[in-house]
């Protein structure tokens, strides 16, 4: 066994660790959680944790069921949300086949392949998320609108807030993690919060927010309260998004930073931004893969619905943040289409495999979009060559299932499964007559 695994199991004994959750994520991107008792840790080390995978959503047929859950001992931390007494600690695992080889089903290692696949271009592809979600009074019930737990805007600062008491608990517990939390705010919505993660490699900050979910539910659940990433919960108010920050870095070196050039821009930075436009429909269904996403992305007010950059404009899909001076190691763009219902093992893999094709084939970059995007008619948008994103998950998924990109960046048991289970989202979604409906119809018809 190596160091980290000799630290992991010295840390049991230290601090009276009763049990081990070993987390891992389906191909949707739900957490799943199996539980050992440490005694069978080193065990799991060596040879991983069996498990029948044909019972988990995308990852194996019945026939082919056998998988092995192996802790990453990198990952290992207490929950600091168990309480008193014996401590319970959590490590991400690698799915594998019983041969040992990597199972193809598993998002980690989807974004695994596409982060070594930069790495053989020399690249280390570096993510800083804002995670905006709402805060509800109580648990969500069938046919009822739920109530925000505050009346607060964008950037409010009131006093005895729920909101900034729930922010400063979750803070912690997020810290205690290992978590680097950058800002925290009051967002535009009622009850709506961001909290922004410190900027990371890709790998640890899908880690990360697959933990700052489960978190930020847990620290509301403790309240008394729901949390919830849903991208638009409600008609009137802003939806939930997840602007990332990305960059790649070529040693210790920023690769989208050029001294002079425009921005400060890079031509890698710039074929990287034109990979992504050029790719955006066909990895929507992974950045934005509910049917309830394209409300957030098409009347979602910041939300992006066209394809296309601008120097800080806000109604971009693509941002160039604005150049700090003596900060060129900071040189990056944001993407503002992701939102935070996202599996982010393949959102980010996604991205980043749109991006490196922009640098591989050298890719133009079109033109800026210098003004308010929104405002423009769409003869404007058209003569500007600015095109609309999908507008609903049927079209992301039409577009995706003919993409090349797509299927190789996934693999193929992945992009079968995530595109039949969209589809089936879909079709059900299609059939549900709406409360629209029958307010609209039901008096007149």
């Amino acid at each position: 066994m190596g160091k980290q695994e000799d630290f992991v199991l010295r840390a049991l004994e230290e601090r009276d660790v009763r049990f081990v959750r070993l987390w891992f994520t389906d191909v949707l991107g739900f957490l799943k959680s199996v539980a050992v008792a440490p005694a069978e840790l080193e065990g799991a080390f060596a040879e991983g944790i069996g498990f029948d995978g044909s019972a988990i959503e995308g990852f194996a047929r019945v026939y082919e069921s056998d998988m092995l859950a192996k802790p990453d001992p990198a990952t290992f931390q207490i929950l600091p949300w168990r309480g008193e007494g014996p401590a319970t600690a959590r490590m991400f695992c690698d799915i594998v086949m019983p041969d040992g080889s990597p199972s193809f089903a598993d998002p980690r290692n989807v974004l695994k392949r596409t982060l070594a696949k930069a790495g053989e271009q020399g690249f280390t592809f570096y993510t800083h998320p804002e995670i905006e979600f709402y805060l509800f009074k109580d648990d969500p019930q069938p046919g009822v609108v739920p109530v925000p737990i505050d009346r607060s805007g964008y950037f409010d600062h009131a006093a005895h807030s729920d909101g900034s008491d729930f922010r400063r608990e979750a803070i912690t517990m997020l810290e205690a993690m290992g978590i680097s939390v950058e800002f925290s705010h009051h967002e535009g919505g009622p009850g709506q919060q961001e909290i922004d993660l410190r900027y990371a490699d890709a790998l640890s900050t899908a880690d990360n927010i697959m933990t700052f979910r489960t978190v930020i539910r847990e620290v509301a659940l403790g309240q008394g309260i729901w949390a919830t990433f849903m991208p638009k919960p409600f008609t009137e108010q802003p939806g939930s998004g997840m602007h990332t920050h990305v960059s790649l870095f070529e040693g210790d070196q920023n690769a989208f930073y050029e001294p002079g050039s425009e921005y400060q821009l890079s031509k890698i930075g710039r074929q990287f931004i034109a990979g992504v436009l050029h790719h955006a429909g066909e990895i929507s269904v992974v950045t934005n893969q509910w049917v309830n996403s394209y409300k957030r992305m098409m009347f979602g007010g910041e939300a992006p619905s066209y394809v296309c950059w601008g120097h800080n404009n806000r109604s971009a899909m693509i941002r160039v943040p604005m150049y700090k001076p003596l900060k060129g190691q900071s040189t990056r763009i944001e993407l503002r289409t992701i939102d935070a219902a996202c599996n982010p093992y393949l959102a980010f893999a996604a991205v980043l495999a749109a991006g490196l094709k922009g640098v591989e084939q050298g890719y133009e970059l079109p033109r800026e979009a210098e003004d308010d995007v929104w405002a423009l008619s769409e003869a404007e948008r058209r003569s500007l060559g600015i095109a609309p994103l999908p507008k609903n998950l049927n079209e992301a998924i039409e577009i995706a299932e003919q993409s090349e990109l797509l299927a190789e960046t996934l693999g193929e048991q992945v992009f079968d499964y995530f595109l039949r289970n969209k589809r089936a989202e879909w079709d059900e979604y299609r059939g549900q007559v709406s409360a629209f409906e029958r307010d609209r119809m039901l008096p007149v018809l």
